[in-house]
């Protein structure tokens, strides 16, 4: 799968998050969104990573920033994970992983040496128009946050 790049438009999606609401890249229209993919919830990596974005909430929202998570586990565990974490931002559910497919994000992996398909996590930065002004493919759980403000530092 192709990956994209800054001046792309990003792809449009209306997926449930984990209280059962339907979210829309296109209700985001006017502020930029952090869109970060994790494989799979409730697992350390993707902890990790949920809570550094939960943690500089408050910074992005200054930066008029909106923070939204993708995985592919369905909205029951969704909001497992955010209550447990607390996390107060939207968790997306992608069952057929058809969002994730759109931005480049579904592909092999391997684990122990057995090959699947699955999330390769990364971070998105959207603009107010829907474009993207960044992708950060293969992301770190720790940078997705520090990559983020890097880059809004730039344009800023």
């Amino acid at each position: 799968m192709a990956q994209l790049q800054p001046g792309d438009p990003a792809p449009a999606f209306a997926l449930l998050d984990q209280e059962g609401r339907t979210v829309r890249l296109a209700d985001f229209q006017g502020k930029k969104v952090l869109l970060f993919f994790y494989p799979k919830a409730l697992t350390s990596g993707c902890t990790k990573q949920a809570c550094s974005v939960r943690d500089a909430r408050a910074e992005l929202a200054d930066l008029g920033v909106a923070a939204l998570g993708i995985s592919p586990d369905p909205v029951d565990l969704q909001k497992k994970f955010a209550e447990k974490h607390a996390l107060g931002l939207p968790l997306l559910s992608d069952p057929d992983h058809a969002v994730a497919q759109a931005y480049g994000v579904w592909g092999e992996k391997s684990m122990y040496g057995k090959k699947y398909e699955g999330i390769i996590r990364s971070a998105f930065l959207i603009d107010e128009q829907g474009r993207l002004l960044q992708a950060f493919y293969k992301v770190s759980p720790e940078q997705t946050v520090p990559k983020a403000k890097a880059a809004l530092a730039k344009i800023n």
